[in-house]
């Protein structure tokens, strides 16, 4: 029987993968961040929720940001077994709205995700 995999030994690597991925916008630094089945939910319960490392590629680089658009700002607020909760702030360039973002993680014993959930609010 293998050990369960804590989030906590993988989720800094993962978000400065994660926050490199984002910069770059190349395929292959998006799919190294999820699993084969992974699923990423732009927002919960997400009925066009990105699904497999084809369909997460596809649809992250259809709504990319550009490298020098955006700061990212973030904080771990815990863990529970494989699952990581991450607060955010993501500031846009050029008078566009700042963003307040929880992400859930769920994270394998490789350190890719396998689920991803993220809710974001733009300030007022």
């Amino acid at each position: 029987m293998t050990e369960p995999t804590s989030a906590r030994e993988h989720v800094q690597a993962w978000m400065d993968k994660y926050q490199a991925a984002w910069t770059t916008n190349r395929p292959e630094d998006i799919r190294a961040l999820f699993t084969e089945d992974a699923v990423y939910e732009t927002r919960p319960n997400d009925p066009h929720a990105w699904k497999g490392q084809d369909g997460i590629v596809e649809a992250w680089l259809a709504a990319r940001d550009e490298p020098d658009d955006w700061e990212f700002s973030w904080e771990l607020l815990g863990t529970d077994g494989d699952t990581a909760f991450v607060q955010g702030v993501t500031t846009y360039s050029g008078g566009r709205p700042t963003y307040d973002n929880l992400w859930v993680i769920r994270l394998d014993p490789g350190g890719r995700a396998s689920a991803f959930t993220e809710w974001f609010m733009e300030r007022g």
